[in-house]
């Protein structure tokens, strides 16, 4: 059964109230994911494997954007959790309608610029020689949609501060499904090219926006807001990016990780690189989509408890979660150990791509298993308000570890010094978070 008040975060039995929280979670990751992965799967196959190249480019821009609303809605739906835990609705009330005005104004005040300085940002972003034209054309449209994004992404995260997960993993589903239809009847059956495939992605971010904007008026969700809530309150703002700042820098990383890995694959191997990169990257995404619904599904439960003081069920949701999402782990680096090369045939029948990229494959999910520790781990101060140490944890993986070691390790070992900085970086971001994570438990939850 699932959670039909907040309150129950606080009395139900951790390790099924962590499967009820992560299901949805993972389920509708998961749909995301396939829809990152078919749609990358029709554009190769029907268009052509330089246009999964061009989305790979345009995907930092809007997805530093959208980030901003997924900040937002972490940053708030950590605060609402506690604020739920504690007894504090109005400060949970205000707190929604904050995120909502912040995250329209940051929003439409990127994508004007971004779209003014496009023929600047693409090639920076590694949108060179061929793959400059039809990266242009995805780009345009898709920008004009991130705002609707931005949006839904924040409120999808509020709606699991809530302890309603069902209604978050349906809101992932619907522009999932949503841009798969229209992916089939805009570039395969109309035949629009690259302008069909971003017409596709932008309509689906208004179908998911209007389905959580049901949520909020219906009577699925505790949260009433009224005009007044709207007005920006600065204490609540520092909050909010106080602890949003975190998913953003970890989404900032993600974007200048994206710039850096298309320029220097370019420069090492040409498009045929970025497009191996381009293909790894989505597997990332979908293959990570258990894990990453444990994360999610643990992050209201330990915001819960910890505002109501409960924190023997924090220790247990913190190794619950961990053991839960090592497994799935383990299980992801087994599965791309031994079908890596099918993997890889799925997106296209392009030789040179097929034989670059299964080994390039295995190097990046080598320390999967113990990702789980760290994603965890950040997840958990993120949760309880601590953002400096989750700000750094998050870093730790991606910033401080990985970025130096792909402008380091390439110079003395070409390709393979791009791949083998993954599972190098997972590694030694892990030790450090345990480290910190053992530390915090020890000293706080007692």
């Amino acid at each position: 059964m699932a959670v039909k008040n907040s309150k129950e975060l606080g009395e139900k039995p951790i390790g099924k109230l962590l499967i009820q929280q992560a299901l949805p979670a993972s389920v509708g990751i998961l749909v995301m994911s396939l829809n990152v992965l078919v749609d990358t799967i029709f554009v190769g196959n029907w268009i052509g494997p330089i246009a999964i190249a061009a989305i790979n480019v345009v995907l930092p821009v809007s997805f530093f954007i959208a980030a901003l609303g997924m900040a937002i809605g972490i940053g708030g739906s950590s605060i609402i959790s506690r604020a739920l835990g504690s007894d504090d609705k109005p400060k949970a009330l205000k707190t929604f309608g904050n995120q909502i005005t912040l995250t329209i104004l940051l929003a439409i005040g990127l994508v004007i610029p971004g779209l003014i300085f496009v023929n600047d940002l693409i090639p920076a972003f590694g949108g060179k020689g061929e793959i400059f034209d039809p990266a242009k054309i995805y780009y345009i449209i898709v920008l004009c949609g991130v705002p609707f994004l931005a949006l839904a992404m924040m409120g999808n995260n509020v709606i699991r501060a809530e302890g309603k997960p069902r209604f978050a993993m349906t809101a992932m589903i619907i522009p999932s499904v949503a841009n798969l239809i229209f992916d089939y009847i805009l570039i395969n059956k109309l035949d629009m090219g690259m302008e069909g495939a971003a017409l596709a992605t932008s309509t689906s971010y208004i179908f998911c926006l209007g389905y959580i904007i049901w949520f909020f008026l219906s009577k699925n969700s505790e949260l009433r807001i009224s005009f007044s809530h709207f007005r920006l309150d600065l204490p609540i703002l520092k909050e909010i990016s106080s602890l949003g700042v975190v998913t953003l820098a970890r989404q900032a990383v993600v974007s200048v990780t994206y710039l850096l890995m298309n320029n220097i694959l370019f420069d090492l191997g040409g498009a045929d690189s970025v497009t191996v990169y381009a293909i790894i990257a989505r597997m990332l995404m979908f293959a990570l989509f258990p894990v990453l619904g444990v994360t999610q599904g643990f992050l209201p439960i330990a915001g819960f408890n910890y505002g109501a003081g409960k924190y023997p069920r924090v220790r247990e949701s913190i190794n619950t979660a961990i053991l839960y999402s090592c497994l799935m782990g383990l299980l992801i680096f087994l599965g791309i150990m031994f079908f890596a090369p099918s993997l890889v045939k799925i997106f296209t029948q392009e030789a040179s791509i097929i034989e670059q990229t299964p080994s390039a494959m295995r190097w990046v999910f080598a320390a999967i298993p113990f990702v789980a520790i760290q994603l965890i781990g950040a997840a958990y101060f993120q949760a309880i308000g601590k953002a400096v140490p989750a700000f750094l944890l998050t870093l730790s993986r991606q910033g401080f570890i990985f970025i130096p070691l792909i402008l380091i390790l390439p110079k003395y070992y070409g390709e393979i010094g791009v791949w083998i900085s993954f599972p190098i970086a997972d590694v030694l971001s892990t030790i450090i978070t345990a480290y910190f994570l053992n530390r915090e438990i020890v000293k706080t939850l007692k």
